[in-house]
């Protein structure tokens, strides 16, 4: 019954860690072709705005529309090109005064668009703008489901052959198409493997959803992905969306395609945690079924084989023994019965994983001693090396001083810009605070926007050791930091105590430079003070 119990454990162990790394498989290839995905649907984005680009182009060498004299010709050859491609929904020819001389279906002809960006940004060289609506068009093309119609611009500059410029060749193509490119890709997805799957085309202005479910289209969006894509990563990740589900998300950059250089769209793919583990979840349950199948067969045969391996057993029983008074023994290696000699090698592997988990429980103690935020040690890092640090000082004959940090105006850039830059702040400061101490000084964030650094130096060197430590660190915060593209500026003052008399707890010695940071406070910001006037 005791080998029966132990080949379930040793099996559920091994069925466990099967599960999770077919998991972690799995996760990862959904993830990777999530991110296929995304890259393929910017691609074709892409390709789609540089041939439509390249038509207009093409058109606008023309004689017929270099040198207009025919309107009526024109007129056809718009129309022509409406009729070939309908995603162009309007393309008119101005005059150099921004009139309209000749358009699609006769829209807007004669209408001055000369204060439009379709004319206004092509007077130079060709535009290509972001999705918009059309105001002199939105009466005119009514959408079929009643929404506003919404388009993208492509307009060329015309010049005669004496290189004069002639007026703008100027095009709206329907933002309908974008959704043909999104049924082109996702459809033969959702119909073979019968997963949820949505698709946003993400504008660089603001990070505005112009492609997507109808609750998100038109909004803002904040992610994680959005930010990896912008800065050229193509790729996955698993992060929560403002409904507060979490989605495996693809994500990818349009870079534009050959002398496109696109508009930087960031394209997002995602499909619902649930959805994208459900195949997980299905392959844990078969793992776990045919791992209890198997323990149970397992533990009837070591039942009838009780009596053949009583002898070897009472070997590893002893081995096992000796392990628990602390010798230092090997399980032995025990060769005959096949289920023994799995037994005792999956023993000496546990034992192997125990030690690589007492190693792992050391790694974790050390981050718990770690700020996640800045990296540097945290206030129960402090209450742990501070007595070390301070014994060895004493030891040595040295003086350690306590700097207190409180950064100025920090409260602004969370109010202004976020919390999220406010962290990549707070992270850039304790890189920054590395930067000014030696390796024999400490720096540890005790939290919010307070920081607290130790120096040991000579009693004669004390004060302006802590002088020039100050006024590095000061220097080092006051430099500008940019955070996701904006150039900000925090100050910081400094409190300062030191423990002269061995009697001095060091509780007090915090309270002391905590006390000296506001007097740093009173006499203006970017400022250092020492306790009970230590400087005179």
């Amino acid at each position: 019954m005791i080998f029966g119990v132990l080949v379930i454990v040793l099996s559920a162990i091994l069925t466990i860690n099967i599960g999770v790394k077919s998991s972690s498989h799995i996760e990862e290839e959904i993830g990777t072709s999530l991110a296929g995905v995304s890259y393929q649907m910017a691609d074709k984005l892409d390709h789609f705005m540089y041939s439509r680009a390249g038509e207009i182009n093409i058109l606008s060498k023309l004689e017929v529309i270099r040198n207009p004299e025919d309107i009526q010709a024109v007129q056809s050859l718009l129309d022509e090109l409406k009729s070939s491609f309908p995603t162009f929904s309007w393309v008119g020819l101005t005059n150099k005064e921004g009139h309209v001389i000749a358009s699609t279906d006769r829209l807007l002809e004669g209408v001055d668009i000369s204060s439009r960006p379709v004319y206004v940004e092509a007077l130079e060289e060709t535009f290509i703008g972001d999705v918009h609506d059309a105001k002199l068009l939105a009466e005119k093309l009514p959408s079929a489901n009643g929404e506003p119609v919404q388009f993208v611009d492509i307009s060329i500059p015309i010049h005669n052959e004496l290189g004069e410029f002639n007026g703008v060749l100027a095009s709206h193509l329907s933002w309908e198409w974008s959704k043909m490119v999104e049924q082109t890709i996702i459809e033969p997805l959702q119909k073979e493997k019968k997963r949820k799957i949505d698709v946003f085309i993400v504008s660089s202005k603001d990070n505005v959803v112009l492609l997507g479910p109808d609750e998100l289209v038109g909004e803002s969006v904040s992610l994680e992905s959005v930010s990896k894509a912008q800065s050229g990563e193509n790729g996955w990740s698993l992060e929560q969306w403002p409904d507060g589900k979490n989605y495996l998300t693809g994500y990818a950059f349009g870079k534009g395609y050959l002398d496109y250089q696109g508009l930087g769209w960031t394209i997002l793919v995602r499909q619902p945690e649930t959805v994208a583990y459900e195949s997980v979840n299905e392959l844990q349950h078969y793992i776990i079924t045919i791992g209890v199948i198997v323990t149970i067969l397992t533990a009837v045969l070591g039942w009838f084989l009780a009596g053949n391996i009583t002898k070897p057993l009472h070997r590893i029983s002893k081995a096992s023994q000796q392990l628990k008074n602390g010798e230092d023994v090997a399980i032995p290696y025990v060769k005959g019965i096949k289920e023994i000699e799995t037994l005792s090698l999956s023993l000496r592997e546990l034992i192997t994983s125990l030690v690589s988990t007492e190693e792992k429980l050391d790694k974790m103690e050390t981050l718990a001693h770690q700020d996640k935020l800045t990296g540097l040690p945290n206030r129960l890092a402090l209450e742990h090396y501070l007595p070390r640090i301070i014994e060895k000082a004493d030891k040595e004959g040295t003086i350690v001083s306590f700097l207190y940090i409180d950064l100025d105006d920090f409260k602004e850039v969370n109010d202004t810009l976020g919390h999220h830059a406010g962290d990549l702040l707070l992270r850039e400061v304790g890189e920054r605070l590395q930067q000014s101490i030696r390796n024999s000084e400490h720096a540890f964030r005790i939290g919010g926007d307070e920081f607290l650094v130790l120096l040991s130096t000579s009693r004669s060197e004390n004060i302006a050791n802590s002088k020039l430590v100050a006024k590095r660190i000061i220097a080092k915060i006051n430099s500008p930091y940019f955070i996701e593209n904006e150039s900000v500026l925090v100050g910081c003052s400094i409190g300062i105590s030191s423990r002269t008399e061995k009697y001095i707890e060091t509780k007090e010695l915090i309270q002391q430079s905590d006390q000296a940071l506001y007097k740093a406070k009173e006499q203006g910001k970017n400022n250092f003070a020492f306790y009970n006037k230590l400087e005179k």
